[in-house]
């Protein structure tokens, strides 16, 4: 990779996309008994962000390692030749 600018920036896309993609893990309705007045019905009972958004960091770090090592390396060029 070209400095650490670079790597934030990619480490920061993976983890965004990373997130959208563990957000629906877990997720339960309300039963329309659990319901409170004025709430969503689409709303998760328990979304357990924290440990979402750990799972996220963890996974993100890997996969930008590999992303590192595959940029590393020269398996694949990221820059025209």
């Amino acid at each position: 990779m070209d400095g650490w600018v670079t790597g934030i920036a990619v480490y920061v896309v993976i983890w965004w996309l990373v997130l959208f993609v563990t957000l629906p893990f877990g997720v339960r309705r309300p039963e329309d008994h659990e319901l409170e007045p004025g709430q969503e019905r689409g709303a998760p009972v328990k979304p357990m962000m924290w440990r979402k958004i750990a799972a996220c960091t963890l996974i993100s770090a890997v996969l930008w390692v590999i992303f590192y090592f595959i940029g590393e390396s020269g398996l694949i060029s990221f820059r025209p030749e």
